[in-house]
């Protein structure tokens, strides 16, 4: 990981460089900072009186300490939390990181879990929180890490629970549906459709798909729903054919449980990407999705596949087993707290360090934090063809100045 390389601000610290898996890794550029920047954000409070000793499983034995909070131990979140917390294991392994001791807490996958280790992890000295992975824990961690005045760096997607100081690191459908937008009205597409599965994550795309087509001054022609039925499919799809001389573009936020279905209705309906440019999102980059042949010369924007390639085959070398995909936040979340360390001091978790708008770079290319909570992520584009996707333009490397 490492800030932008490019970023405009004068790095802090002399240039050092280690070797991780392979990978070199700039530390001295994991954080943009302005020389003056002790004078610019304020620190983050320091823990005040002893604190308990660790309990449980822990990583490392740095001085600083940070709590991982996972559900380790709940049916539905456990095969996702043990890879994300073997992800921080190996990120403090292959950076040496002489910096952290991560707490390792179960939350249980309950609102209740998540604030008791919360507290624990608190009392126990942590400076700043590492997960939780689902919604309710997060909002129940963040209650009392706030209350601290400590920052929550989490795994969510449900940006409901962003908020200044409970930062998202996860890969967010907002991010996927500006980047598409952005890349189709740069290819001069002007009239856009919709066509959006009743999902909670249809829901979050088509908000945000409107939002982004107005910001870009293109016209929101039709929005059709659809429920995973052929008939509703059908029905929804006849309305966008009646109207396609309106739009150029439309835009279907499924995924590979849905998008075959949907493709086989839009062949039917004579739709494709020759008659108007088929859109997605990250949810489009998967095996299913790529032998769908009614999408092919549809475009999706998602992160670069090799960073996580890279990373998935040095985590089987590990862990003899292969990583759920969102097992690099963890890596990138502890890899980044590490490096604040070391070149951040006493404001290392600050607020002002945490949303520099210049932001970092990890496995799955450049992020940042947003005031708000949310992130942005450089995302690459996409198109489908022959059973594969090919990058038909590349991640950036840097965020624009001034587009935080």
């Amino acid at each position: 990981m490492s800030v932008t390389d490019r970023s405009p601000f004068k790095l802090v610290g002399p240039s050092r460089r280690h070797v991780a898996g392979g990978l070199a890794v700039s530390v001295a550029a994991l954080v943009a900072g302005c020389a003056d920047v002790n004078t610019t954000f304020p620190s983050v409070a320091t823990p005040s009186g002893p604190t308990n000793q660790p309990t449980g499983n822990t990583i490392g034995n740095g001085p600083v300490r940070i709590a991982l909070i996972l559900p380790l131990s709940a049916p539905n979140g456990a095969v996702p939390a043990q890879a994300l917390r073997n992800a921080a294991e190996m990120a403090i392994a292959e950076f040496n990181s002489q910096e952290l001791t991560i707490l390792v807490k179960d939350d249980k996958g309950t609102p209740e879990g998540a604030q008791a280790a919360a507290q624990e992890a608190l009392s126990e000295g942590a400076e700043a929180i590492l997960g939780p992975l689902f919604a309710p824990a997060v909002s129940a961690a963040a209650s009392v890490a706030r209350g601290a005045s400590r920052p929550v760096i989490a795994f969510s997607t449900d940006a409901s629970v962003a908020a200044r100081g409970v930062y998202l690191l996860s890969f967010m459908p907002q991010s996927d549906v500006r980047r598409i937008v952005s890349f189709a009205t740069q290819r001069g597409k002007k009239s856009f459709a919709a066509l959006i599965p009743q999902s909670a994550y249809g829901s979050v795309a088509e908000a945000e798909f409107a939002q982004a087509v107005t910001s870009s001054g293109a016209r929101l022609a039709m929005v059709e729903r659809y429920q995973p039925n052929k008939a509703s499919i059908d029905a929804a799809i006849a309305k966008i054919k009646a109207g396609a001389q309106q739009v150029d573009s439309l835009f279907i936020p499924d995924d590979g449980n849905g998008l075959p279905g949907v493709g086989a209705a839009l062949q039917g309906a004579g739709i494709s990407s020759r008659s108007m440019q088929l859109l997605g999102t990250g949810v489009w980059n998967e095996a299913r999705v790529f032998r769908t042949a009614a999408l092919s010369g549809a475009w999706f924007a998602a992160p670069e596949n090799a960073g996580f390639q890279n990373f998935a085959q040095r985590y089987r070398s590990r862990f003899n087993s292969d990583p759920t995909r969102i097992a690099t936040l963890a890596y990138d979340a502890t890899a980044l707290l590490s490096a604040l360390v070391r070149t951040q001091g006493a404001q290392r978790f600050s607020e002002g360090v945490l949303t520099n708008a210049s932001g970092f770079a990890g496995q799955d290319g450049v992020f940042r934090f947003r005031q708000d909570g949310t992130n942005d992520r450089g995302l690459a584009i996409y198109q489908l063809g022959n059973g594969s996707a090919q990058v038909i333009q590349p991640a950036p490397r840097t965020f624009a100045a001034g587009s935080a």
